[in-house]
C-alpha cells in the first residue's frame, strides 16, 4: 500500500503537465482540470482510509532506508489535510470554468492550480526538512503567478506584498534547516527528533525552535506578521482567493503542530506558552480588524486571521483534546471559509461589486443564495449544530481543563466579535433596501450554475460535519493521539534504526 503514498503528489504533477499539451484548448483544459482534481481527491480519501485502519503508511523513495533517503509519510493527520485538498481542488475546478475568463485560462490557471496543488500536497506528506522547505517554494511560485494572473493594478499590488513576506519567510526557514542539519547532522523529522533529545544545548535549540516558529507563523499569517495576507487575498478572482483563503495558511498552520508536536517538545513550558500569547493576539487582531471592515472580501480575509488563532490555541494548549480539536477546527475552516469566498463571488457576479455599502436587497431578489450564506457564516460563528461550534467547543473544553481560563475567554469574545460581522454582512448585502435599483458594476448570471454546485457541495459537507460531528471527530482524535505520542511517527519512519 505505501506506493499510493506518492499518488498525491504524482496526479497534480501529471495532470498540470496533460493541460500544458493541450493549452491551446480551452475546454479540454478545464475538462483536465475537474478530471484530475476528482482523481485526486478519490487517491487522498484511499489514502485517509489506509492510514485510518492500517496505521502511518511510509515511502522511501528509491529504496533508500530512512535517515539516508527521502521519506514519505502519510499519518491520519496528513490523510485529512490531504483529503480536504482533494475538495478544494475539485470545487475550485468547478467553480472556475464561470469565474475564470477564458484570457486567465489560456495563461495557465489549471496548470498552476495544479502545481500549487502538487506543492500543498508535497507539503503534508514529506517527512524531510528540507524537502518540506522546497515544497514551500513550490507553493510560493505558483501562487504568486497565480495571485497576479491577469496583471490588474490591484492584484499586482497585493502579489508583491504576498511575495515579499513569504521570502522573508523562507529565509528564515532555509536557515532554521540548516542550523538543524548543523546540530543533528540530518533533515529527516523522525531522526531530527531523536537526536535533539541527546543534545545538551537547550538554548540553541530553543533559539531554532523560534526561527521554526517564525517561519512558520508568517506563513500561516499569526500576529505580528499578519497584515500581508488582508492586504492581497482579496485582489484575485473569487476561484483563487478561495483556494488560498482555504489552503495555504493551513499549510503554515501544519507545518507548526507537525514540527511542535514531533520535533520541539522539550521545552513546552516556554515554546508552547508563547505560542498561548500568540493565538490570543492573532485572535483578537483579526476579529477587530474585521469589524471595521466594509468590503465583503477584506471582512473574509481578516477572519482568516482570526480563526488561525483558534488552530494555533489548540496546538498551544498540548494536551490531546486541544490537538484533536485543532485537526478538527482545520477540517471545519478549509471547507467554511472556501465556501464562503465563492459565495462573494456569486455576489460580485449578481451586482458588480463587493463593496457592502453598495450592496443590499440580495435576499429579496436571491433566497438561495442568503441560505448559501448563512450556512457557512453561522458555523463561522460558532452556532450549533454546525462544525463551527464543535470545533470551537473543543478548543474551549480544553482550555478549561487546564485552568487557562484567560485565553478561554478572549476565544468566548472573539466568537462573538465574528457574529457580530457574519451579521453585519448579511444585514448589508442581503437583508437592507438595494444602495442601487440594478447591478453597480459588470455583473452577469453567465455560468452562474458552475459557480452554485460548489458552493452547495461546500455547505452539505459543512451540515454533515456538524450532524455527524462524533465520526468526523473521531478521526480527528485518531490524528490528534498520533500528534501527541511522537514515538508512533518515529517508530514507523526509521523502525529499528534508533
Amino acid at each position: 500500500m505505501t506506493s499510493i503514498v506518492s499518488l498525491p503528489i504524482v496526479i497534480p504533477l501529471a495532470t498540470a503537465a496533460g493541460m500544458l499539451l493541450v493549452r491551446r484548448n480551452i475546454l479540454l483544459q478545464r475538462v483536465i482540470g475537474v478530471v484530475g482534481s476528482a482523481a485526486l481527491l478519490a487517491a487522498a480519501i484511499k489514502l485517509l482510509y489506509v492510514c485510518y485502519t492500517e496505521g502511518i503508511q511510509v515511502l522511501q523513495l528509491g529504496t533508500w532506508p530512512a535517515p539516508f533517503g527521502i521519506s514519505l509519510v502519510c499519518d491520519v493527520f496528513s490523510g485529512i489535510m490531504l483529503v480536504l485538498a482533494g475538495i478544494m481542488s475539485l470545487t475550485t475546478s468547478l467553480y472556475a470554468v464561470a469565474d475564470i475568463e477564458r484570457r486567465r485560462t489560456a495563461f495557465g490557471f489549471y496548470s498552476l492550480l495544479h502545481i500549487l496543488m502538487m506543492g500543498i500536497c508535497g507539503a503534508f506528506l514529506t517527512g524531510d526538512l528540507f524537502n518540506l522547505y522546497v515544497w514551500f517554494e513550490v507553493m510560493l511560485i505558483a501562487s504568486f503567478v497565480l495571485i497576479a494572473l491577469g496583471g490588474e493594478k490591484p492584484q499586482m499590488e497585493g502579489a508583491i506584498k504576498y511575495v515579499a513576506l513569504n521570502l522573508i519567510a523562507s529565509m528564515i526557514l532555509v536557515a532554521a534547516v540548516g542550523l538543524v542539519y548543523g546540530l543533528t547532522g540530518s533533515l529527516n523529522m523522525a531522526d531530527v527528533a531523536v537526536h535533539l533529545r541527546d543534545v545538551r544545548q537547550e538554548g540553541v535549540v530553543l533559539g531554532i525552535a523560534i526561527l521554526f516558529m517564525a517561519a512558520f507563523g508568517i506563513k500561516a499569517a499569526v500576529f505580528p506578521v499578519f497584515f500581508w495576507l488582508p492586504a492581497s487575498y482579496h485582489t484575485p478572482p473569487a476561484a483563487i482567493s478561495a483556494v488560498f483563503a482555504g489552503l495555504l495558511t493551513k499549510v503554515g498552520v501544519y507545518a507548526l503542530i507537525r514540527t511542535f508536536t514531533l520535533i520541539f517538545t522539550e521545552n513546552p513550558q516556554l515554546t508552547h506558552a508563547a505560542l498561548v500569547v500568540i493565538a490570543a493576539a492573532t485572535m483578537l487582531s483579526g476579529v477587530l480588524g474585521a469589524a471595521v471592515q466594509m468590503d465583503f472580501r477584506r471582512v473574509l480575509s481578516f477572519h482568516i486571521i482570526s480563526q488561525i488563532g483558534y488552530m494555533v490555541l489548540g496546538l498551544a494548549l498540548f494536551t490531546p483534546l486541544a490537538i484533536a480539536g485543532a485537526v478538527f477546527y482545520i477540517l471545519h475552516h478549509i471547507i467554511v471559509k472556501a465556501n464562503l469566498f465563492f459565495v462573494s463571488g456569486v455576489v460580485h457576479r449578481l451586482r458588480g461589486t463587493y463593496d457592502l455599502k453598495k450592496l443590499g436587497g440580495l435576499y429579496a431578489t436571491h433566497v438561495w443564495l442568503g441560505v448559501l450564506f448563512m450556512i457557512p457564516a453561522m458555523s463561522l460563528a460558532g452556532i450549533p449544530p454546525l462544525s463551527g461550534f464543535w470545533a470551537k467547543l473543543a478548543i474551549i473544553r480544553s482550555g478549561l481543563e487546564i485552568e487557562a481560563y484567560w485565553v478561554v475567554g478572549v476565544a468566548l469574545f472573539v466568537g462573538l466579535l465574528t457574529l457580530y460581522s457574519m451579521t453585519k454582512i448579511w444585514a448589508e448585502a442581503f437583508w437592507k433596501e438595494p444602495a442601487s435599483p440594478g447591478p453597480i458594476g459588470y455583473a452577469s448570471t453567465s455560468g452562474l450554475g458552475w459557480m452554485v454546485v460548489p458552493i452547495v457541495l461546500l455547505a452539505a459537507i459543512t451540515v454533515a460535519i456538524g450532524l455527524g460531528a462524533e465520526p468526523a471527530f473521531e478521526v480527528a482524535t485518531k490524528a490528534g493521539q498520533e500528534l501527541v505520542n511522537p514515538q508512533i511517527y518515529i517508530d514507523a519512519v526509521l523502525g529499528g534504526r534508533q
